[in-house]
């Protein structure tokens, strides 16, 4: 387990994945990142580290109990729910309520066909992302995560709304964040 923080009241962590095989086409290590939103903790794509769950857990209690927030979970994609169920039962966490004040979500075309749902923070200027974008060098999805229609210029197209945001920092759940000049680089990705 990894645990990085990337501005006051938001940290990414990354665990192995229990699923993960060596024929698999993405790491082993994923990310997951922690909100304190105005009115609730939000932990999107959460994954209680396997290899340092307790570890994660006792740190999380500890945040819990300082914010006084209820905890809730956001996912960008169903296959991102890894801990969601754990998470619910340990700590009563809602998962997939409207975004909490201060997050904003965005659908767009995703991997595996199904929409992906990408989360805006707008105080830490952060974009949270599933699969759809990769960390830095940011990069899109390989193409054999999409469908034939959306290769190309439809993914890109539908990340282009993206641009408006004065994005700083994109926290991916695969490959390392982007932490600064997040909308250039999305910019130029895009074309």
């Amino acid at each position: 387990m990894r645990v990085l923080e990337i501005a006051p009241g938001l940290w990414r962590w990354t665990g192995l994945h229990p699923a993960w095989t060596p024929e698999d086409d993405w790491e082993e290590e994923v990310g997951c990142t922690f909100y304190e939103a105005p009115n609730r903790v939000v932990l999107f794509d959460p994954l209680v580290p396997p290899e340092d769950s307790e570890r994660f857990l006792a740190a999380l209690d500890l945040d819990l109990a300082r914010s006084a927030r209820p905890l809730a979970i956001l996912l960008t994609v169903p296959w991102h729910a890894r801990s969601a169920g754990e998470l619910v039962e340990l700590y009563g966490a809602t998962v997939g309520a409207p975004p909490p004040e201060g997050v904003s979500p965005f659908r767009v075309a995703g991997a595996g066909g199904e929409p992906e749902t990408l989360y805006w923070l707008e105080g830490p200027r952060a974009l949270v992302v599933g699969d759809v974008l990769l960390g830095d060098p940011l990069r899109l999805c390989p193409e054999s995560w999409l469908p034939e229609e959306l290769r190309g210029a439809p993914i890109r197209d539908s990340l282009r709304p993206l641009l408006d945001l004065p994005i700083e920092r994109i926290l991916t759940a695969h490959g390392e964040p982007v932490l600064e000049r997040g909308r250039d680089l999305l910019g130029e990705l895009l074309g």
